[in-house]
């Protein structure tokens, strides 16, 4: 059970670290220009949205029992992955 609790800790820290992130890219969304914020402001939506089903994830991860919790764990590790490679994506356009 710790293994998990420490598990779900990393998630909810990771998730804390994503929320701050896309708050900045909103910020730079809303500097940039009209045609570019566009492009900015879908590719945000995305990432909002995988950030709400790794949120979920990690809820399912909280909630699983023993017997499957390795089952949610790989489908969070995936969702998490994800998300990740989502930010990096668009952190990329803003620079």
């Amino acid at each position: 059970m710790a293994r998990r609790d420490e598990y779900v800790e990393k998630f909810k820290a990771q998730l804390d670290q994503w929320n701050a992130e896309l708050a900045k890219l909103e910020a730079k969304a809303n500097e940039a220009q009209a045609d570019a914020r566009l492009r900015y402001e879908s590719e945000i939506e995305e990432l909002r949205q995988r950030r709400e089903e790794a949120r979920e994830r990690m809820k399912e991860l909280e909630q699983a029992g023993e017997e499957a919790w390795d089952d949610f764990r790989k489908n969070a590790e995936k969702a998490w992955k994800d998300l990740d490679e989502g930010f990096r994506k668009a952190w990329s356009h803003f620079k």
